[in-house]
């Protein structure tokens, strides 16, 4: 097939900016190419892989360090709020979230009509939780990559996106559902005005973006699928079971005690770092015992001065290179985290604290291959005990040896490529 350009506009965070650089290589080693559409501040990201990036503001425009700590202060001033429920947060943390996505939108649909024009793509792969009226109006097909958990896509028969509802608490699905579309609805009112400005039909309240008539790609694997009341039709919708993407190599570095200790990888990602306070008590609690640990504390490493000898932080990992390596994970419960544990194998321990981490750490538990903890409400000995059981269970141990076999036989990146392509 000749030579054609395929768009990845992921939104501004690293889960979907380094799943789509995973579809991305894949699509290159094809002998395409791909480029990137992206907030500002993530530009560098993707050149830093390799791959040509445009900016498209998705706010007021501003320098691309002022940029990068928008996020990192937005994060950081709702800290407090991460001690309260998924449904307590829909007053505070999601409302929030929800008026600067929409924000975005609609600052998006300036720049993208010129940026689609210079670029000419194919195809453009959109992985995001709102309609770019732009993208959908460009005249080429268009591809929803959903990198969180699937039930972005809503069904009736299972847990409401961001709500953290066990599979069959019908009754929470419900509670939570009606609580956010009431929270949510002079937002909702609002994103439905720009999308009639831009003549596109408005969404059904606490419905902010439609599937793809084209394709839509899931990263959510097979292990960890909803039995949904309406089945996803094959024919749009496929499950990558994962998308890893290639990483530089990682060697585990040699410890000062505890060197042949079991080895955890500790991680909430880089907003999740600025919770410097509960990092070092897992920090401290992990001193005491027989494991050695690995710590992603992002941007904040010259806070942590009295490090034990059997744990190491750094402000980065090469976390695909990493998490092959380890015994056990405690993460929150992002999507890459979540797919990467069990992509590998690894039992993981989630505390969540904001978006898909809550539905992640809930299923998780549900599909055997880990479990969820409060952020705040547990004790040393009760996280101790969590990461005994993640290092010995044997029907743990088997059903993630079960799920890890399985994603990696699919290659999630390799098929994304070869739908990409067919669709082209």
């Amino acid at each position: 097939m000749a030579q054609k350009t395929i768009a990845f506009f992921p939104e501004a965070a690293f889960g979907p900016a380094l799943n789509s650089v995973g579809i991305a290589q894949a699509v290159e080693a094809r002998g395409h190419k791909a480029v990137f559409l992206s907030d500002p501040g993530f530009v560098d990201v993707y050149k830093g892989y390799g791959f040509e990036a445009h900016p498209v503001n998705l706010s007021e425009p501003m320098p691309p360090e002022q940029m990068a700590k928008f996020w990192e202060d937005f994060i950081n001033g709702h800290i407090p709020n991460f001690r309260k429920s998924p449904y307590d947060q829909v007053d505070n943390y999601v409302k929030d979230c929800w008026t600067a996505i929409v924000d975005s939108a609609k600052w998006a649909q300036k720049d993208l009509p010129s940026v689609l024009s210079t670029i000419k793509p194919d195809v453009i792969c959109v992985d995001n939780v709102i309609l770019f009226p732009a993208i959908k109006q460009y005249g080429k097909p268009w591809v929803r990559v959903i990198s969180c958990s699937e039930n972005e896509i809503e069904d009736e028969d299972i847990p409401p996106h961001l709500s953290g509802c066990g599979e069959n608490d019908h009754a929470g699905h419900q509670r939570y559902r009606d609580h956010f579309n009431a929270v949510i609805k002079p937002i909702h009112d609002d994103f439905n005005a720009f999308l009639a400005a831009n003549n596109e039909a408005s969404y059904p309240i606490g419905q902010f973006f439609e599937a793809s008539p084209y394709l839509n790609l899931l990263l959510y694997p097979e292990a960890a699928k909803f039995k949904r009341q309406h089945p996803l039709d094959p024919a749009r919708f496929q499950y990558l079971e994962g998308c890893v993407r290639q990483e530089k190599p990682y060697t585990v570095p040699t410890f000062a005690k505890n060197n042949d200790g079991p080895l955890l990888y500790v991680s909430f990602g880089s907003l999740g770092a600025g919770d410097v306070d509960l990092l070092k008590r897992i920090i401290a609690a992990l001193g005491k015992t027989r494991y050695r640990a690995l710590v992603n504390v992002g941007g904040y490493k010259d806070q942590y001065t009295d490090v034990p000898g059997n744990v190491i932080v750094e402000s980065w990992f090469p976390q695909p290179s990493v998490i092959p390596q380890v015994d056990a994970v405690i993460h929150h419960g992002g999507n890459n985290s979540f797919t990467e544990c069990l992509y590998f194998g690894k039992p993981a321990i989630i505390m969540p604290y904001v978006w898909d981490g809550h539905d992640n750490a809930t299923r998780v538990g549900e599909i055997g291959c880990g479990f969820g903890m409060p952020r705040y409400d547990w004790s040393d000995a009760e996280l101790i005990a969590k990461i005994e059981t993640c290092l010995t269970d044997p029907a743990m141990k088997a059903k993630l040896a079960k799920t890890s076999a399985q994603m990696q036989s699919q290659n999630g990146p390799e098929k994304a490529a070869g739908l990409l392509e067919k669709l082209l």
